[in-house]
């Protein structure tokens, strides 16, 4: 039985998608962050040494990390559904973007919640301006610039296809979820960019990705 190892809003949210599309039996460990921190729970430790989610175990294995979570499930349990031939140009680009989702893309969205919480967190009156200061000149130079250049990327290679390796749904596309729903969250994802809206509202109209968001529980970035 493969058990999910899973934190309320995080990445493993997608894995239940995944889990979900394979139509695979599985079961959730529930983990909760802790609510003045964010962080995970120290039991997740236990599981893995990180101590964060992502996790799942199989028959014995510890597999972390979104990208290799999914394609360990997919090639060992997808039976040809959810990634492209292995022989074909659109494996390269699925692999791609299994590595570009938190390789690229999730660098300057979680610089921005680092530094949108530095402007709201505690700190001496005579410190908050400074810190307010440098805190919004890192975002204005050089975060919300490279957010917008990553999101005009992913609207443009849907140009030619409606997902993101190719004319199927693949693992590409549940990697590049999460970070497509923090980037409406927070990222500046909105009618900008056409494509990606309407891939993300093909998406949550899926079955599948309803069933894993009722098993996951709420779900707020």
């Amino acid at each position: 039985m493969i058990i999910v190892h899973h934190l309320n809003n995080s990445r493993s949210q997608r894995i239940l998608w995944l889990l979900e599309e394979l139509q695979l039996k599985y079961r959730i460990q529930r983990y909760e962050r802790n609510p003045e921190t964010m962080l995970a729970p120290a039991s997740l430790r236990k599981v893995h040494p990180l101590g964060k989610s992502p996790v799942i175990s199989d028959d014995g294995r510890i597999v972390a990390e979104s990208g290799a979570i999914i394609e360990y499930l997919i090639e060992r349990y997808g039976e040809g559904a959810m990634a492209p031939a292995r022989d074909s140009e659109q494996f390269l680009q699925y692999r791609y973007w299994l590595h570009f989702a938190e390789g690229s893309a999730m660098t300057p969205l979680i610089m921005k919640l680092v530094f949108d919480r530095l402007e709201t967190a505690p700190m001496p009156f005579f410190i908050r301006p400074i810190a307010k200061g440098i805190a919004k000149k890192v975002k204005r130079e050089f975060v919300l610039p490279r957010i917008a250049e990553h999101l005009q990327y992913l609207e443009a290679s849907l140009a030619d296809s409606p997902w993101f390796a190719g004319e199927e749904l693949s693992g590409a596309d549940v990697q590049l979820s999460f970070v497509l729903e923090a980037a409406a969250a927070r990222g500046g994802l909105d009618e900008r960019y056409p494509k990606l809206a309407d891939f993300m509202q093909r998406i949550r109209a899926r079955p599948a990705y309803k069933r894993a968001l009722k098993r996951g529980g709420e779900f707020s970035l």
